[in-house]
């Protein structure tokens, strides 16, 4: 399917109003758990579901993909991304670190974004070429040029069963950060971490996890704004890549490669090239919430017990992305 994205902008920017009403307008309500401090509120699922019908009447030809309940349809080639609440623990205690996230995915590669945070009355937006903006007016991101001077956001720690050891990685680089930057942030929202690179707020965002909802709308945005958006091993990033690493190109690679080099993506036993680094697969803790299972020829279904089962998950789904199962992540010695 040929679409220009940008073409989309007016109407993913009206979806996300919807979205941004019901957050702004409705207290959390019921809360579900998806597994240990994991969860899921009624505005959750109240925002998704509104969002879902809102795009299945104008865009009818193109997927959609949510957090909370996963495929409800297959687009070609093209698939709408959607975190209802990014943020949720903090909009559960009243923290305004929270929005909604709605990205638009070709295949593995995030073309479109609109992130809205309503309770701070921003609105971040950006398509492939044709700039980023934050209520109308473009961003850039940060002219850092050294790590002493920077402000690094992380992402959250993992919880749950296998949490100790999925977090060796993310202590050692809060550790290693620490000491060389000028401050770390740890906001609890992707879509807010990824958009405040854009917007020159912060210079640089690390996170060791790349779900689509989580970044799909964030990572385009950063782009558009001129950031370097690139995975663990500094290839581009992709809905494939093991981790989310977003900076101000001044700062990239070589200065923050000192702090990453040691992160390398698990795999089979064996040593990296050009280092004495040992790394082995270690197997996957139980998961936590909605789950991947593969299904088709390229893709992943991701199921949850929900409240319904979206009708097109028993028709063969195929999610423009392939995330990876067991992709922890070691910190090499």
């Amino acid at each position: 399917m040929t679409i220009e994205a940008r073409t989309l902008l007016p109407i993913a920017d009206q979806a996300v109003s919807v979205a941004s009403e019901i957050i702004r307008t409705r207290a959390p309500g019921v809360v579900t758990a998806k597994g240990d401090r994991d969860m899921a509120t009624e505005v959750d699922y109240t925002v998704e579901d509104a969002v879902r019908e809102f795009l299945s009447r104008e865009t009818p030809e193109i997927g959609f993909l949510g957090e909370e309940e996963g495929v409800s349809r297959m687009g070609d080639g093209l698939m709408w991304a959607l975190d209802p609440v990014d943020g949720t623990a903090n909009f559960l205690h009243g923290i305004p670190l929270c929005g909604v996230s709605l990205g638009l995915l070709d295949k593995d590669t995030s073309t479109l974004g609109v992130i809205d945070l309503p309770f701070l009355n921003l609105r971040y937006s950006a398509a492939e070429e044709s700039g980023a903006f934050v209520n109308g007016s473009e961003i850039h991101v940060s002219d850092a040029r050294e790590l002493q001077s920077a402000i690094v956001a992380i992402g959250d720690y993992a919880v749950g069963e296998g949490a100790d050891e999925r977090n060796r990685p993310r202590l050692a680089l809060t550790q290693e950060l620490a000491a060389r930057v000028q401050r770390i942030r740890m906001f609890g929202a992707a879509a807010i971490d990824l958009a405040w690179v854009a917007d020159g707020k912060i210079d640089a965002n690390i996170m060791l996890s790349n779900n689509p909802w989580d970044t799909a709308a964030g990572v385009i945005i950063a782009r558009e704004a001129g950031a370097t958006v690139v995975d663990l091993d500094g290839s581009p990033h992709s809905m494939t890549s093991h981790a989310t690493i977003a900076a101000s190109p001044g700062s990239w690679p070589t200065s923050w490669n000192s702090s990453l080099r040691r992160m390398r993506p698990a795999g089979p036993t064996g040593t990296l090239p050009n280092s004495s680094c040992r790394y082995q697969e270690r197997p996957c803790a139980p998961p936590r919430g909605p789950t991947l299972r593969p299904e088709g020829r390229h893709g992943w279904v991701r199921t949850r017990a929900a409240r319904r089962k979206p009708a097109s998950l028993s028709m063969g789904s195929q999610l423009p992305c392939q995330p990876k199962p067991c992709n922890q992540l070691e910190l090499c010695d």
